[in-house]
């Protein structure tokens, strides 16, 4: 008889879901997410396999603009479903090759705990390597944003940080961003809440205006 009862699988991580704790072997020695990158921003991000093509310029990509990241209070966290062996092997390869050097912790999944942790692991794309996922994560371990990339198309660095400058200055400003918001670019305040606020909204002339549930300004 066909066995039709549910196979057990663990949920994947949402957005504003605690980012699921682990500890694992990184290049940079062991790490512990709870404890990692105290009162910064985390951008976590899984790659295929070391000495592949696609994820060689990844993770030059994140090398190379890893001041930016500096910049903005970010660690970065690579894994792929490798050997710590391996992952040195890549980087002193990468390096000698290229001269970029990977200067952030890499993790070696080599059991595939953390990949399947976070839903890394799609099975109909692939049961042994990690697709290409991001994860946003902030000071408090919350996950802000999350990006899933198929194995064959690389991701774009200028949306990662481009995202994840939107997440910051949203926080710290409590406004919006509109389409293809950019720094510099002018923010969506709230929308009124009352009748009282949307009259003072349609009033207020500080404001760039489509009515009064659109309302932009310059930071």
């Amino acid at each position: 008889m066909e066995n039709t009862e549910p196979v057990a699988v663990n949920p994947m991580p949402r957005i504003g879901d605690q980012a699921p704790d682990f500890k694992a072997k990184t290049t940079k020695g062991d790490i512990e997410l709870s404890k990692f990158a105290k009162d910064k921003w985390i951008v976590m991000f899984s790659h295929p396999a070391d000495f592949t093509p696609v994820c060689t310029t990844e993770l030059s990509g994140f090398a190379t603009r890893k001041n930016e990241f500096d910049a903005l209070n970010t660690e970065l966290l690579g894994l792929s479903i490798d050997s710590i062996h391996a992952h040195l092997g890549w980087v002193n390869n990468v390096h000698e090759k290229t001269g970029v050097y990977f200067d952030f912790p890499i993790i070696a999944d080599i059991d595939m705990k953390v990949a399947k942790l976070y839903g890394m692991l799609q099975p109909n794309e692939s049961e042994t390597a990690a697709v290409r996922a991001v994860f946003f994560i902030d000071p408090k371990k919350k996950i802000r944003l999350i990006m899933y990339y198929p194995l064959n198309v690389g991701r774009n660095m200028n949306e990662i940080l481009r995202a994840l400058e939107a997440l910051q200055i949203s926080d710290e400003h409590g406004v919006a961003m509109p389409l293809d918001w950019k720094k510099g670019d002018k923010v969506i305040v709230p929308p009124p809440k009352t009748l009282d606020e949307m009259a003072d909204r349609l009033k207020d002339d500080r404001y760039e205006k489509v009515d009064f549930y659109l309302a932009k300004k310059s930071l």
